[in-house]
């Protein structure tokens, strides 16, 4: 099981940071806020299984990085989409 919940902490803590960065850039403080804790928390996943890691916890954690990139990037335009069409309604 250790290999599943260190794909899911670590693509977690990639899309977070990558969703951290570009809502910073544009200003977005509560989701930058609420994407901090979800680092933080999918960190604390991460130092609890990875010292016992074997060679398939290693490959979890080292395709969960770029799959958690790429799916915050187009995530994070969608909801910038999003966004702009509830300002357009408002």
């Amino acid at each position: 099981m250790s290999p599943i919940y260190i794909f899911l902490a670590t693509f977690v803590t990639v899309f977070s940071l990558g969703f951290q960065s570009l809502n910073v850039n544009n200003d977005h403080y509560r989701m930058a806020a609420f994407t901090s804790l979800m680092i933080g928390s999918s960190h604390l996943v991460l130092y609890k299984m990875l010292p016992e890691g074997g060679w398939l916890q290693c490959g979890a954690y080292l395709i969960a990085g770029p799959l958690g990139i790429v799916c915050s990037m187009k995530a994070h335009g969608r909801y910038r989409t999003w966004i702009a069409g509830r300002k357009a309604n408002a």
